[in-house]
């Protein structure tokens, strides 16, 4: 099967719907789908719950789908960065599912590996607690989670060969590896491809297996959250 589509648009077609889930890869701006993003903002697709460690910053990755008012649940860890993201949660405007950043993780690893649920002591006793069902083992309480399976995956690679097996670069594997099992349908946007073969089997993190269709989406801006420099020392005098 042809996994490697021209554009982002193309890759999706067929794939978007009014309310669906969406597994989003990245961290704030590292390793996140930014061509992918792009189309879904482009098809207008609207009422979207997303699951995703964060929203990116304003105006720049998920951030463009809570601008155009796409979004109407987030399923996060981390709000702070992205203030829109802040002030449509506080106003009411966007739902917003809070979960601890280990537990987002592996409610997106347990789905995609077929598990329904499972117990973790993360959150007990905590407003994360509230509602869920809780569990003692060895005299400890632990609640439960439920796994996370989505319509869709959208994740972020480095290189990738023709038949989806994919590379992370770094810490741009975070959450993409564990997103990309997520999905029913998982599309890959990385920076090269290269013929069946050429990679090192023991080197690949993410089987083609789990990738139905692929986009090449370089070249990219390097964007940076927070650009911190020093400041000039002053010259002595000698």
């Amino acid at each position: 099967m042809k996994k490697l589509y021209p554009n982002a648009e193309a890759a999706l077609q067929g794939l978007l719907h009014d309310g669906m889930l969406i597994c989003a890869g990245g961290f704030g701006l590292c390793g996140i789908p930014e061509r992918l993003i792009d189309a879904i903002e482009a098809s207008g697709v609207k009422d979207l719950t997303i699951a995703s460690n964060n929203a990116g910053i304003d105006g720049e990755g998920l951030g463009k789908l809570l601008r155009s008012r796409q979004v109407r649940k987030m399923i996060s860890s981390y709000v702070g960065e992205n203030k829109e993201f802040e002030r449509q949660y506080l106003s009411g405007e966007l739902e917003v599912e809070f979960c601890p950043q280990g537990t987002l993780a592996e409610r997106c690893r347990a789905g995609g590996a077929g598990i329904p649920g499972f117990y973790t002591k993360t959150g007990v006793g905590t407003k994360v607690a509230e509602g869920k069902e809780v569990k003692m083992f060895d005299g400890e309480e632990y609640i439960l989670e439920r796994g996370i399976r989505a319509d869709l995956s959208i994740i972020k690679g480095w290189k990738a060969d023709e038949a989806g097996n994919l590379i992370f670069r770094k810490t741009a594997r975070n959450f993409n590896q564990p997103m990309a099992t997520a999905g029913q349908v998982c599309v890959a946007e990385v920076e090269e491809v290269v013929p069946v073969g050429t990679l090192d089997p023991d080197q690949i993190h993410l089987p083609g297996i789990y990738v139905k269709r692929m986009i090449i989406g370089a070249p990219y801006d390097k964007k940076i959250e927070f650009r911190t420099v020093r400041q000039r020392a002053e010259t002595v005098a000698a």
